[in-house]
């Protein structure tokens, strides 16, 4: 899967990896709905380090289409709460059963 950090560039990550990152996509859903600034920023840190973390970067000059687009470390609360209206399950889609 390749996920676009917006500023940073895009990583490939390997399914393999995708459940620790849902896990820190609903911390970031949870703190995102309770409104919790602090919270916010401890779980966007999270999952943004994690992607940087299992991701392999791709080069900036290749033009391979994003599976999905994540927030840039500054974004705001709100930003992050449009996203996630749009996306309604979070960042990062769930993982099929």
């Amino acid at each position: 899967m390749i996920m676009r950090v917006l500023g940073e560039g895009q990583f490939e990550v390997a399914e393999g990896d995708l459940s620790r990152l849902n896990q820190l996509d609903d911390d970031l859903l949870q703190a995102v709905e309770a409104g919790d600034e602090a919270a916010f920023r401890a779980a966007l840190g999270s999952l943004l380090a994690a992607v940087r973390e299992v991701g392999t970067p791709l080069p900036p000059e290749s033009l391979e289409p994003s599976d999905l687009i994540l927030p840039d470390a500054e974004a705001s609360l709100e930003q992050v709460r449009e996203l996630l209206r749009d996306e309604g399950d979070g960042l990062i889609p769930g993982l099929p059963e």
